[in-house]
């Protein structure tokens, strides 16, 4: 059961982070921080998965609009991960927790001995109380290179999950959970609260991309929840509009959506 776990992977996509413009969205930030630091003080071992560093590169560079081009992206990327780490470093300092960055790429986590050296990386950084902040790579992961790109950080949350043997798994997106059709253009849409199995009809629900300032949609946290899924780790999707739903979620709350 979600409510009973003890070692926990959130993940936090741009959308939940950032304001239209690209500028991180600072209340929301904070308190994301703040309820995580207390569910480390609670007892639980907490993993922040984080996304946001090209969204946040482009908000301090003042550009509206995701480039195309790889070599911009990783510009982009190289910006806004500077950023983005210097405030969470500042905001769970506030509630004196102590951080780590962690930067991984699709072919650190594939090769049997730099797997190995994460997962001890990991398991130390749990055992100071440290919570690991996770991110993919982007200044060097890149589409072209075989098995570097995880292509998303929904992917890459269910792979660190399995990484580090997490007893669940919480994405915060846009929306909360999985609907029965679009809510955004039917209103009579319904929230499926259990999905016991990932079928081609559950993903056929799950609609296209995401929003301008990230690469998820529905469809990769489908596919994240089928990773984790496979090595027996629940994955819910909850919306991140309010980080204070993580209590509710694991006071045991019926909210979102619960694969597996």
């Amino acid at each position: 059961m979600v409510a009973e776990a003890k070692r926990v992977v959130v993940k936090v996509g741009t959308s939940s982070l950032t304001y239209e413009n690209g500028k991180l969205n600072l209340r929301r930030m904070e308190t994301l921080c703040k309820v995580l630091t207390d569910l480390q003080n609670s007892g639980r071992q907490v993993v922040l998965v984080t996304s946001g560093a090209i969204g946040v590169g482009m908000g301090k560079l003042g550009q509206t609009q995701r480039p195309t081009e790889t070599e911009k992206k990783q510009a982009l990327a190289a910006v806004g991960q500077c950023e983005l780490m210097f405030m969470y470093d500042k905001l769970f300092g506030e509630y004196n927790q102590m951080v780590a960055q962690v930067l991984l790429t699709g072919d650190v986590v594939e090769q049997p001995r730099s797997r190995h050296n994460v997962e001890n990386t990991f398991r130390e950084l749990l055992e100071l109380g440290i919570i690991p902040v996770v991110n993919e790579n982007d200044t060097v992961a890149i589409d072209e290179l075989v098995g570097s790109h995880f292509g998303d950080n929904d992917t890459l949350s269910a792979v660190v999950a399995q990484l580090v043997e997490a007893d669940a798994l919480v994405i915060l997106t846009d929306i909360d959970g999985l609907y029965d059709s679009d809510p955004r253009k039917n209103p009579q849409a319904k929230r499926i609260p259990v999905v016991k199995e990932i079928t081609d009809d559950i993903r056929a629900l799950a609609g296209g991309a995401g929003s301008n300032r990230g690469t998820g949609g529905m469809a990769t946290k489908i596919k994240a929840a089928e990773i984790a899924n496979a090595q027996g780790i629940p994955c819910c999707v909850v919306s991140g509009e309010d980080p204070h739903v993580l209590y509710e979620l694991f006071d045991g709350a019926q909210i979102g959506t619960i694969f597996g």
